[in-house]
């Protein structure tokens, strides 16, 4: 090997080192990491300014095809994934909105009136719904929302709300799984490979929704007896808030759901109008912020501006693997340990994308891993879009192992801590580790029945 890809691997460590240690916000060490990349490895030992360019990535840009393209345009550029990085904020912009208006907890309400306030009932159909909206929504947004209501609603019905966040991490992140708009390593690997929302929903979405289902039925066997025991009677709704007391404003109301229905529609119909997911983000944004009016500036301050940042770092320090040939080397010692047998390829991936994932964030495992799918799918007998799968089903599924495995986990339990219920990594691994080998065994069974 040579020095520069010494550094590149060097700095790459490092950067992983921080980010697990949880001492300084992950934006931090990915933004440092990153000038190190450019000003050390490039400018520094490879003396390259092309290379700084080419991760910089901002040709792509004010091209016509970044906005506009058919399904078979596939980018191969490497660096920062700018569809990535607009996709996820303009999505961000409707979120922050649709909370303003009291949406999400309006929906929250609505679904525990509906069963009557049964713990149980909530404890199944909350899991549904957050698999079922981890969809179309990032999952760390789900998670913010969910596990604020959950809480509040624990104090009104007087049960444990622990339990109920493990499992709606757990569903969030499996219904992620299921489609390119979900979990954020999906974007990552959508965006990169050149795949649609109904590509992942037809590949990977079918699984999801078994692994999701097989899931609500483990959770549901074994907390059964501790939220029955918690139980209070809730023959009295009336002291009960009602759903509509959530909502804000009911014009703003409206206008934010109406929104958010137009962009779910625009992403499932991406492949067929050429719209590129970049270009739904931007939709999205100036929609929400034509209707926002004075709360402009109160949407923007809200938005999550370092963890944007946090991709940019991360993208750049990957390019740096990938362009002084790292990667390349690591596909080829994949490819070689395999023998370029396709059944071993997709078992080394699933595994071993769910055992980093639980160990480390999935983000940054998954934009490691894709340019390496890149380098082994050039191999005689490897094909692409399984391999993809295969990342994409491992790194969502297996991030649910830890509380530290996605950035939906760290959220849930960031929000149970703050209100005063510290999940522990005994309590939280006690449930998640068998749920997470039981949805990846899953995993394995159908991808070598449909793609080996």
């Amino acid at each position: 090997m040579n020095l520069s890809q010494i550094l590149a691997i060097i700095i790459f460590l490092l950067m992983f080192f921080f980010i697990i240690r949880g001492k300084l916000h992950r934006y931090i060490p990915a933004l440092v990491a990153a000038l190190a990349v450019i000003a050390v490895v490039f400018l520094g030992v490879m003396r390259d300014y092309h290379a700084v360019l080419g991760v910089l990535n901002l040709e792509p840009l004010v091209q016509h095809s970044f906005w506009f393209h058919k399904h078979d345009v596939v980018s191969l550029s490497s660096g920062i994934n700018w569809q990535t990085i607009i996709f996820i904020a303009g999505m961000m912009v409707m979120v922050e909105r649709m909370a303003d208006t009291g949406f999400f907890r309006w929906m929250c309400l609505f679904i525990a009136r509906l069963v009557k306030y049964n713990v149980l009932s909530i404890l199944v159909v909350f899991m549904l719904f957050s698999g079922i909206l981890s969809m179309f929504i990032d999952s760390i947004t789900v998670l913010l929302f969910l596990a604020a209501v959950t809480i509040e609603l624990s104090r009104l019905l007087k049960f444990d709300p622990v339990p109920f966040i493990i499992a709606e991490i757990f569903a969030s992140n499996v219904g992620g799984s299921a489609t390119m708009s979900g979990d954020p390593p999906n974007i990552i690997i959508g965006t990169s490979l050149g795949y649609s929302f109904s590509d992942f929903a037809t590949n990977t979405g079918p699984i999801a929704l078994i692994s999701l289902l097989a899931a609500m039925l483990f959770f549901f066997f074994v907390f059964r007896k501790q939220l029955k025991s918690s139980q209070t009677d809730t023959s009295d709704t009336k002291s009960y808030p009602l759903p509509s007391s959530a909502i804000t404003n009911r014009a703003h109301f409206m206008i934010s759901t109406i929104i958010f229905l137009v962009v779910v529609v625009l992403l499932i119909t991406h492949a067929l109008t050429g719209l590129t997911v970049g270009l739904i983000g931007v939709i999205a944004a100036i929609l929400t912020l034509a209707v926002s009016g004075r709360s402009v500036p109160h949407v923007l301050r809200r938005l999550d501006w370092k963890t944007l940042l946090f991709f940019i770092g991360l993208f750049i320090v990957v390019g740096g693997l990938e362009k002084t040939g790292v990667l390349e080397k690591v596909a080829a010692f994949i490819g070689n340990i395999s023998g370029g047998n396709l059944l071993v390829v997709i078992t080394l991936i699933l595994w071993l994308s769910a055992f980093s994932s639980a160990l480390v964030d999935n983000i940054p495992f998954a934009a490691t891993m894709v340019p390496i799918i890149r380098e082994l799918a050039a191999a005689p007998g490897l094909d692409m879009d399984s391999l993809s799968w295969t990342l994409a089903l491992g790194t969502d599924i297996g991030g649910n192992a830890t509380p530290i495995g996605a950035s939906s986990n760290v959220v849930g339990t960031a929000i149970a801590e703050k209100e005063g219920h510290k999940i522990g990594w005994g309590r939280y691994m006690k449930y998640a580790i068998p749920a997470t080998l039981l949805a990846l065994g899953l995993c394995q069974l159908y991808l070598m029945w449909r793609y080996v």
